[in-house]
């Protein structure tokens, strides 16, 4: 009975190196056209039989990134996959997807295990946090990363400020004339990461601090990341003797439960009750909703575009910051 062959001789008759085969097999788009034609042809004429797919993956050239994010907590992510899409084009590249639950939803927001394996020659982190030990791992895998609305010492990102976002809602409703204030945000269930919400809060209070209108505890209120909680904790926001005539909701969903509450309670938007946002999807465009616009599509294909030139070549870690616009529309207008 003949021996059966194996990827060492598929090596040698190809002149390379067994790890070049690999790679040839599992992640074609790490070598030449030409080393993988000549991995084939000796793996085709010594009757090499390895994995079905990666028999597949090579003769396509096809690589593979993985792309781990919250994908069904939030409506922003699949917009940001929108960009990742259109930056890969007509490359090569499959692109798989892994859910991972929301940082705020989860007791141990920090990502704990991530996919890595020789099945993926890239991948991009959406809105979740590395602790050390998953760093570590990326790193010593030498696994190209990029971290998208999230930032590490070593790795490539590309962030908003949104501290600076929630400056740009306190003035804007400040240049309104309004002087009662409240903020919405999404609750979490660890305190081991600062979430958006809180970084859009810190920077909506610092701006109102210092126009002498400081926010007070009970201004502030936390609800879970949908419209019926949202819109139950904003009625106790909106129903107390002292309250604001503006509120600032850390995304679009939860201001759509600050306009449900609105409309609950009686009060006219914008003539009794200012609302504000942030993100700017379509949700935002259908409820005429004042809101901080993120560039979600740029944030996804930036992201892409530093993987593949990861990919292509090695390069030292940048940090890529993009724009916030405020988008003025009909929830805000002068108080009273």
């Amino acid at each position: 009975m003949a021996a059966r062959t194996t990827i060492y001789d598929v090596a040698g008759a190809a002149g390379v190196s067994i790890s070049t085969v690999s790679l040839a097999l599992n992640s074609p788009s790490r070598v030449s056209q030409e080393t993988r034609r000549k991995v084939l042809e000796a793996a085709d004429a010594l009757g090499f039989v390895p994995k079905q797919d990666a028999v597949a993956k090579a003769r396509r050239g096809v690589g593979r990134v993985g792309v781990i994010a919250p994908f069904t907590s939030y409506p922003s992510v699949a917009r940001r996959l929108n960009g990742i899409l259109r930056a890969v084009g007509d490359r090569p590249l499959e692109v798989v997807l892994f859910d991972q639950e929301s940082a705020a939803q989860s007791s141990s927001p920090l990502l704990a295990g991530l996919p890595i394996t020789g099945r993926l020659d890239g991948l991009v982190v959406v809105s979740l946090s590395l602790e050390e030990a998953v760093a570590d791992r990326l790193a010593a895998a030498r696994l190209p990363t990029v971290l998208l609305d999230v930032r590490r010492r070593g790795f490539d990102s590309v962030c908003t400020d949104d501290e600076a976002g929630g400056r740009l809602v306190a003035e804007h409703l400040l240049g309104a004339g309004h002087r009662r204030f409240g903020f919405l945000g999404e609750a979490q269930r660890s305190g081991l990461y600062v979430s958006p919400s809180q970084r859009r809060l810190a920077g909506y209070r610092d701006a109102l601090a210092e126009a002498g209108r400081p926010l007070a505890d009970g201004d502030v209120r936390l609800s879970a990341h949908d419209l019926a909680a949202a819109r139950a904790v904003a009625v106790e926001l909106l129903s107390g003797p002292e309250r604001p005539s503006a509120v600032f909701a850390a995304d679009d969903t939860l201001a759509a439960g600050v306009l449900r509450a609105a409309r609950d309670l009686g009060l006219a938007v914008p003539g009794d009750l200012a609302v504000a946002g942030f993100d700017d999807g379509d949700l935002a465009e259908a409820l005429d909703l004042t809101t901080v616009r993120q560039p979600l599509e740029d944030s996804g294909r930036t992201a892409m575009e530093l993987l593949l030139r990861r990919l292509e070549r090695p390069a030292t870690a940048r940090q890529v910051t993009l724009e916030l616009h405020l988008i003025t529309r009909g929830t805000s207008a002068p108080g009273h």
